[in-house]
């Protein structure tokens, strides 16, 4: 079940008691709570964690679907004419070393490696360089989707739409926009430290979130080679 932004507002009108919200406007609210979506994948690219099937462009640069943010892993060819094999990643340093012409060898539909660099968190390399009939799945980073801002002097019950990140998120991203809300009214006793401690909840519940995330992860059990 999608969580409804206006649930997460209507959390937070409640909380800082502005009932017909005079001190924070309701689009003030919604633009915190866009923020936090994309806070959140800052801290937790897997939060939007995107499968998809790419075709691939002439050469060996590849480029993320325009709602991207960043490369997680290519996981295998898909193209119905290619082998369907398992792509990995290798270190382009070291192909660079041992074939420096490797970026003008002959192209294939079957991608072999791919290699990806978290400086440009946009783009990936692939080897052998890919025919336009390529096509290989992968796994990255999307953009959340921003919430609509409503009209000037609405309250929450205007707010339409749902967050981008999964439910387990919702509570978080209350905590930013209370953290948001609480820094504009800092100069208030104890507003200030009022929105440090829901920054805390908020960092501290991706943090917890991933472990628990990892303590329930399938593993492989054993040690040996896998069977093919």
């Amino acid at each position: 079940m999608a969580t409804t932004a206006q649930s997460i507002i209507q959390r937070a009108v409640e909380t800082l008691q502005d009932a017909d919200s005079v001190r924070w406007s309701i689009a003030e609210l919604v633009r915190y709570l866009n923020d936090g979506q994309r806070e959140v994948i800052v801290f937790r690219p897997d939060s939007m964690s995107t499968n998809a099937t790419v075709t691939c462009i002439s050469g060996t640069k590849q480029s993320l679907p325009t709602n991207g943010v960043k490369l997680i892993s290519v996981i295998r060819n898909s193209a119905a004419s290619s082998t369907k094999k398992a792509v990995r990643m290798v270190n382009r340093e070291l192909l660079d070393v041992q074939s420096p012409g490797w970026h003008d060898s002959t192209s294939s539909v079957n991608i072999v490696h791919f290699m990806y660099d978290p400086r440009d968190p946009k783009k990936f390399y692939v080897y052998p360089p890919a025919t336009t009939a390529a096509q290989i799945d992968i796994v990255y980073t999307a953009y959340p989707v921003d919430i609509t801002e409503p009209a000037a002097g609405s309250l929450y019950t205007a707010v339409t739409g749902n967050i981008s990140l999964p439910d387990i998120y919702a509570n978080a991203l209350c905590d930013y926009i209370l953290y948001r809300s609480f820094t504009k009214d800092a100069e208030y006793a104890g507003n200030a430290t009022r929105a440090a401690g829901h920054y805390s909840v908020f960092a501290n519940a991706l943090g917890v979130e991933i472990k628990g995330t990892v303590g329930v992860a399938p593993v492989p059990s054993g040690g040996g080679a896998v069977a093919t």
